[in-house]
C-alpha cells in the first residue's frame, strides 16, 4: 500500500447535547471541521477531496447529502469531490478507506474525513428504533424494545453456549472503560459518579436491559463528530518541511482491513458452527491488518481502540484479534492486560462506553486517538511508549468490520 499520513484532526466534546443548545447537525459539522483544519495547520483550499461517515442523519436529523456541508463551511472548497458513506457504526471507517483509496490511486493528495452523528434530539425509544435500521428489518429483533441490546445479548448467549462465560468479566470491562473515560476531557461520562457496587447484578443500580445485558454494559447514545486530515507521502513531506518536522515523526496508516458478513446475526452464527471463532471473518480481519502492517502478532502493537458498543463486543474482540485463544478472553481481563497500565491497553480513551458513541464518528475518532497515542499527544489517556496502535470498528452485528494500524517510523 502507498503511504497515507495523518496530519492532524479534532473531535467535539461528546458530553454536549446540541439540540438542547438550539443547534443542529450542521453546527456539529462546522465546529469539528474548523477545529481539525486549525489543529492540522492546513489551508482548507488545499483539500482535494472530502468524505463523510454518517449512519442515520436522514432519520435523526431529516438531513442527507452531508458532503455538501464542506463548502458551506469553507466556500473555497466549492468544486471539490465529496461523498457520504454508510456502514452503520463502521461508517466512519468506511469513509477513511475511501479517502485512502483516493490517495493511493494518486488522484488526490490531501483528504478530509469527517464522521458525525446527532442522536440526542429524540427520545430513547425513537432513537433505538432508528438505530435498529442496521438489523435486518422485519426479520430479526422484532420482539424487543431495544434491538441492539437484544442482539448482543444473543451474542453473550452464544459465548455461554460454546465456551461458558462469567459476566463478572464483562462488568470489569465496563468498569475499566468508565474509569478511562473519567480521565478524558471530552468524554460523555467524565463527570458521571458510578459507585463500585453498581458493577454488579443489582437490579436497582444496574438494571437489566435485555437478558445478560445490563445498563452499565452499554455504550452511550452520543452527539458528536471527529475529523482527520489525511495526506499522500508527497503532501506529507511538504507539510513536514513547512512545519519543521521530520516525515518519520508523522503518524501514518501502516495497515488496514475490511471484511463483511450477512446482515442477520442468525446467518453469521449458523455459518460459524464448525469454526473455532464465533465470527471467523473478524479473526480474518485481524490477520489482514497485521499482515498488511508488517506485524506478526497483535502483541507486536502497543494497544487497541476497539468497538465496545456493549461489553460483550470488547470481550469478543479480545479473542478474535488473537490476544487470547478463542473463548478465553476472560484471561486477559483477569490478568489486567487490557487496563491502561497493562501490557496491551484497550480503550484508553474510554471507548464507546466511557467516551461515547456518535455512530458515524466512531471509526474516525478511533483513528484520531491512535494518531495521538503514537505521537505522545494523548494527554491523560497516554499509553507509555506507544508507537503502533490498532483500531477495530464494526457495524451491525459485525456485518461490516474495519481495522487500521496507526504508527510512526521514528
Amino acid at each position: 500500500m502507498s503511504a497515507v499520513y495523518i496530519l492532524g484532526g479534532e473531535q467535539t466534546d461528546f458530553a454536549r447535547n446540541w439540540a438542547r443548545e438550539g443547534l443542529e447537525v450542521f453546527d456539529v459539522f462546522k465546529e469539528v471541521f474548523e477545529a481539525a483544519v486549525k489543529q492540522a495547520d492546513i489551508a482548507p483550499g488545499d483539500i482535494d477531496v472530502a468524505h463523510v461517515g454518517n449512519f442515520v442523519g436522514d432519520l435523526f436529523n431529516g438531513q442527507g447529502l452531508l458532503g455538501g456541508f464542506f463548502a458551506e463551511v469553507y466556500p473555497e472548497m466549492i468544486g471539490i469531490p465529496t461523498s457520504r458513506h454508510e456502514a452503520a457504526c463502521a461508517s466512519g471507517s468506511v469513509a477513511l478507506l475511501a479517502a485512502m483509496r483516493d490517495i493511493e490511486a494518486g488522484h488526490y493528495h490531501l483528504a478530509a474525513v469527517l464522521g458525525i452523528e446527532q442522536m440526542r434530539n429524540v427520545n430513547g425509544k425513537t432513537g433505538a428504533e432508528y438505530l435498529g435500521a442496521a438489523t435486518w428489518k422485519g426479520h430479526e429483533a422484532t420482539a424487543c424494545d431495544f434491538p441492539w441490546p437484544h442482539q448482543f445479548d444473543l451474542l453473550t448467549q452464544e459465548y455461554q453456549k460454546r465456551y461458558g462465560i462469567n459476566t463478572e468479566h464483562l462488568k470489569t470491562i465496563g468498569k475499566i472503560n468508565f474509569s478511562n473515560g473519567r480521565a478524558n476531557p471530552k468524554a460523555q461520562t467524565r463527570e458521571w459518579v458510578i459507585p463500585d457496587e453498581a458493577f454488579s447484578d443489582d437490579d436497582t443500580l444496574n438494571p437489566v436491559i435485555e437478558g445478560f445485558v445490563r445498563k452499565l454494559d452499554c455504550g452511550q447514545i452520543t452527539d458528536g463528530a471527529a475529523c482527520v486530515i489525511l495526506a499522500s507521502e508527497s503532501a506529507a513531506k511538504a507539510y513536514a518541511e513547512r512545519t519543521g518536522q521530520s516525515l518519520a515523526d508523522l503518524p501514518r496508516i501502516k495497515g488496514w482491513g475490511h471484511r463483511s458478513a450477512p446482515i442477520s446475526l442468525a446467518s453469521k452464527l449458523a455459518a460459524s458452527r464448525n469454526s473455532e471463532f464465533i465470527f471467523p471473518h473478524v479473526a480474518a480481519l485481524a490477520r489482514d491488518v497485521l499482515k498488511r502492517g508488517g506485524f506478526k502478532h497483535i502483541t507486536d502493537l502497543d494497544g487497541l481502540e476497539t468497538h465496545d458498543c456493549f461489553t460483550i463486543t470488547e470481550y469478543m474482540a479480545i479473542d478474535h484479534i488473537g490476544l487470547t485463544p478463542p473463548g478465553e478472553s476472560y484471561r486477559a481481563v483477569e490478568e489486567g492486560r487490557i487496563a491502561k497500565d497493562g501490557d496491551f491497553p484497550i480503550n484508553a480513551s474510554g471507548g464507546l462506553i466511557g467516551l461515547g458513541h456518535p455512530v458515524g464518528a466512531t471509526g474516525v475518532r478511533m483513528l484520531l486517538d491512535c494518531a495521538r497515542q503514537v505521537t505522545e499527544q494523548a494527554g491523560p489517556q497516554q499509553i507509555a511508549n506507544a508507537r503502533n496502535m490498532a483500531t477495530f470498528n464494526l457495524g451491525g452485528s459485525t456485518t461490516t468490520c474495519a481495522s487500521f494500524i496507526v504508527g510512526r517510523d521514528s
